[in-house]
């Protein structure tokens, strides 16, 4: 029977899973494709301009990644307590907060880019055609954060084929879009740009029409536009999303800071850092994949008061996520310096980057704990002790770096961040149990 229990509750993860991790590696294709398209131009401004943009957007669209984790968790839960009108007013809910926010960044969209070449130095021509991208990329912002709120909603209903196909879809928009715009039409940078922003559209476009088509009938639909936006409501919405709001600005401060320290190093030691990144990314999309799954179920269940399932999941994620980690050790183990060497041809960069190997190979055990335990935390919406980690560990990160930076130089770059991942996996670990006790 216990066997049985497990090799379902398998299936669930799985399911949740798959499709998750298949939508996190289409991703990054969108800024590939673009980048793609933009090295057959002619000019290295053009790819700059489009690396520019594109971190940008990454940046804005990351920090507001709480409109999907939140909108996750919140879901899980209620569609665990079967509570069908409360499922769809998180729906309205996030997706109204989105849109207020993107309508917000299209107001201020001249002083944020004014800021953001305040701290980023590029040459006249890659700002003047970074400019041009992001004008025309910003009108993308309605769309980009309502899908944001219509994700996190279809991985509460325990269904991430969904976001798996609106991925699928605006990679594919994107691609003859592009393609249309700059080869045909002759519109370089700004084809580029129209090309994403009909992407974005079109996936915005797909979400509401599979929402209207296979959930609409289903859940009964009575709109009471006061309960939407009754205040108790709205602000347990806005604790949790802060929460998450703060804890990815310290996230988004560890990785900037990665990236600028090993900049000033040289570009060598960018080069390899950035490259040894790559591996940390690869191993990332597939935990994060098994972290929806912890959102999802961990949400599900404890909605529907069941804590022997709830732990069951949890011991079940972990039992993946220590064989993801030992099977991603021993590949990179094998094959991580054949993998760099189809990154980069330059044999100081390969070189240099097998004196930091080691730490790379110790990245999966340190971090999975990481990622799940984010995961079933927001199922759980208890989000202020993702954010008391997060703060530890990224307070420690600093601290370690500044200690040891002028014996280590580089060494202790990764150090820090090995120490970082393995603390907020623990001290969520820890503060998990702690919160159970005194519930």
């Amino acid at each position: 029977m216990i066997d049985k229990k497990q090799s379902s509750e398998n299936r669930r993860i799985l399911r949740i899973a798959i499709p998750s991790i298949i939508s996190n590696i289409t991703v990054p294709l969108l800024g590939l494709i673009d980048v793609t398209i933009v090295g057959h131009l002619g000019s290295p401004a053009y790819i700059g301009a489009i690396a520019v943009g594109g971190m940008l957007f990454n940046i804005i669209y990351w920090i507001f990644g709480f409109l999907r984790m939140g909108t996750s968790g919140m879901t899980s839960q209620a569609y665990g307590q079967h509570d069908l009108n409360e499922i769809t007013r998180l729906l309205l809910r996030s997706v109204g907060v989105g849109l207020f926010i993107a309508l917000c960044l299209l107001i201020l969209q001249y002083p944020i880019l004014k800021l953001a070449f305040t701290l980023i130095q590029t040459t006249p021509e890659v700002e003047q055609l970074a400019t041009t991208y992001f004008y025309i990329c910003i009108w993308g912002a309605p769309a980009t954060l309502g899908l944001y709120g219509f994700a996190g909603w279809f991985i509460g209903m325990q269904n991430s084929r969904f976001p798996m196909f609106i991925a699928i879809t605006q990679n594919i928009v994107n691609i003859v879009a592009s393609l249309i715009f700059v080869f045909v039409f002759g519109m370089k940078v700004q084809g580029v740009a129209m090309g994403t922003l009909i992407a974005q559209y079109g996936g915005f476009g797909m979400a509401v029409f599979l929402w209207f088509a296979f959930y609409r009938k289903r859940l009964n639909i009575r709109v009471c536009w006061h309960e939407v936006m009754d205040k108790v409501a709205m602000r347990r919405f806005f604790q949790v999303n802060g929460d998450i709001f703060f804890r990815t600005l310290c996230l988004v401060a560890v990785t900037t800071f990665f990236t600028s320290t090993g900049a000033r190093q040289g570009d060598i030691v960018l080069a390899v850092n950035t490259l040894l990144m790559q591996l940390f990314t690869l191993f990332s999309y597939i935990m994060d994949g098994f972290a929806y799954a912890g959102e999802a179920l961990a949400g599900r269940y404890i909605g529907a008061h069941n804590k022997i399932a709830l732990s069951r999941t949890i011991r079940l994620l972990f039992g993946w996520g220590i064989g993801l980690s030992l099977s991603f050790t021993l590949l990179y183990g094998v094959g991580g310096k054949g993998f760099l060497s189809l990154l980069t041809n330059d044999p100081a960069v390969i070189q240099e980057a097998g004196t930091y190997f080691y730490w790379v190979l110790a990245v999966p055990l340190a971090g999975f704990a990481a990622f799940l335990w984010d995961g079933i935390l927001i199922g759980a919406t208890a989000t202020r002790l993702m954010l008391y980690s997060m703060l530890v560990a990224s307070g420690t990160f600093f601290l370690i770096y500044y200690l040891f930076s002028g014996m280590m130089g580089n060494h202790a770059l990764w150090m820090a961040f090995l120490i970082y991942l393995l603390l907020r996996g623990s001290m969520q670990w820890v503060l998990w149990n702690r919160h159970n006790e005194l519930a």
